[in-house]
C-alpha cells in the first residue's frame, strides 16, 4: 500500500507544481498531478514513472467543483493514507488597472482563492480524520503587498492568505499541517520565460528561483516535526531586493 499525495495547479514540467511533483514522487509517494492542459500534467507524470515512481495525470480546473470532486473521488478511491496536498494554481500577468475588466479580476481570485477553498473542502476532512498530513498552499510577493499593474493578482493572494490562516489555526490542533508559501522573485521555468523572457535573461540563473529547489522546501515543510511547524515561509533569491 501506498501513500499518496495531491498537486493541483502543475503546469509545465519546468513549474513549481511539476517540480514538487517529483520531488514528492522521489521520496515514495503516488503523486496525483493536475492542472487544466491534460496534454502538460501528463507529460510530468510520464517523466515521474520513467524515474521510477508512481503518479497518474487529471485535468482539472481549480475554479470548478466538480473537476475537484472528481479529483478526491479518485484520491479517495486509491489505498493509503493521503500525506500531502499542494495547491499550487495561480496566475499573474501585469494588466493597467484602467484596462482590467470585472471579469479579469473574478477570474484570478476564482483561481487563486476560491480553488484554495473548494480544495481545502474536499481535502481538510481527510487529513482531520486522519489526524495528520499536510496542505501546502503557494503564495507570492503579492500576498505581502500591491503594486502598480497587479490590482488583481495582490487582493487574489492577500485573500488566499488569510484564508490559509483561518484554516491552519483551525486545523492545526487537529494534527493537520498548513503552511503558506511566499515565492518572492520569478521562477526560472517555462511560463515566467514566455512572460518576461528578456528581464529573466538579465537576473541570470542566480536571480531566479529554481523550481527543484522550491520543491526542497515544500517537501521540508512537509517532513517537520509537531514540535516545529512553520506556517509560513518566504522564498527568494539571494539577490533579491525586498
Amino acid at each position: 500500500m501506498q501513500n499518496k499525495a495531491v498537486i493541483l495547479g502543475a503546469g509545465p514540467a519546468e513549474g513549481i507544481g511539476a517540480a514538487v511533483a517529483r520531488r514528492f514522487a522521489r521520496e515514495g509517494l503516488h503523486v496525483f498531478i493536475s492542472g487544466r492542459n491534460i496534454a502538460k500534467v501528463e507529460h510530468s507524470a510520464d517523466q515521474i514513472r520513467a524515474a521510477g515512481g508512481s503518479a497518474e495525470a487529471i485535468k482539472v480546473d481549480v475554479t470548478s467543483e466538480t473537476d475537484i470532486g472528481v479529483l478526491f473521488d479518485r484520491v479517495r478511491g486509491r489505498d493509503g493514507n493521503l500525506e500531502a496536498v499542494v495547491f499550487n494554481a495561480g496566475g499573474n500577468t501585469p494588466d493597467a488597472f484602467e484596462d482590467l475588466s470585472a471579469e479579469d479580476f473574478e477570474h484570478v481570485w476564482r483561481v487563486c482563492c476560491f480553488g484554495a477553498f473548494l480544495a481545502a473542502k474536499q481535502a481538510l476532512p481527510i487529513l482531520r480524520a486522519q489526524g495528520s498530513g499536510s496542505m501546502l498552499f503557494t503564495g507570492a510577493s503579492a500576498s505581502l503587498r500591491g503594486k502598480p499593474n497587479f490590482g488583481q493578482f495582490a487582493s487574489a493572494k492577500a485573500a488566499l492568505r488569510n484564508l490559509v490562516q483561518a484554516l491552519a489555526r483551525e486545523y492545526g490542533p487537529q494534527g493537520v499541517h498548513i503552511a503558506h508559501i511566499i515565492i518572492d522573485g520569478l521562477v526560472n521555468g517555462e511560463r515566467a520565460g514566455a512572460l518576461f523572457g528578456e528581464h529573466l535573461a538579465k537576473l541570470g540563473p542566480d536571480g531566479t528561483l529554481d523550481p527543484d529547489d522550491i520543491a526542497s522546501a515544500y517537501w521540508m515543510l512537509h517532513q517537520q516535526p509537531r514540535s516545529t511547524w512553520t506556517h509560513e515561509l518566504d522564498l527568494r533569491p539571494f539577490s533579491e531586493a525586498w
